[in-house]
């Protein structure tokens, strides 16, 4: 959970006021461990929030929602094939993306009774 930096300060100034940890915690929810990380982080210089950062992907989204709507009935196999990744990794993407196909169904392979 990320905390802003305002209430970062109050929690460290109430302790510094001479609170317990007890009394810390009772208030704002903050472990000691996590009182002393935001003190050393304020001894290198800053609170500031961790901004997440996210990886580029492989698969364009809209770029597999283009290649879907031209060709609704291509196998998993054959747009992975165009994004030179892995057949699993399209899947993922579209189960992500909430993208409505419909996955092809395997024959059986069935063998005729050669008595009838």
């Amino acid at each position: 959970m990320a905390y802003s930096i305002d209430y970062k300060k109050r929690a460290m100034a109430y302790k510094d006021d001479g609170h317990t940890f007890k009394e810390l915690f009772e208030v704002f929810k903050i472990p000691a461990a996590t009182y002393y990380n935001w003190k050393n982080k304020l001894k290198q210089g800053t609170l500031d929030v961790k901004v997440k950062q996210t990886r580029r992907r492989k698969i364009d989204p809209e770029e597999l929602k283009r290649v879907v709507e031209e060709k609704p009935d291509a196998y998993l196999w054959e747009i992975a094939a165009k994004f030179d990744c892995s057949i699993a990794a399209v899947h993922k993407r579209l189960k992500d993306m909430k993208i409505k196909i419909k996955y092809k169904k395997r024959r059986l392979h069935v063998q005729k009774n050669p008595r009838n």
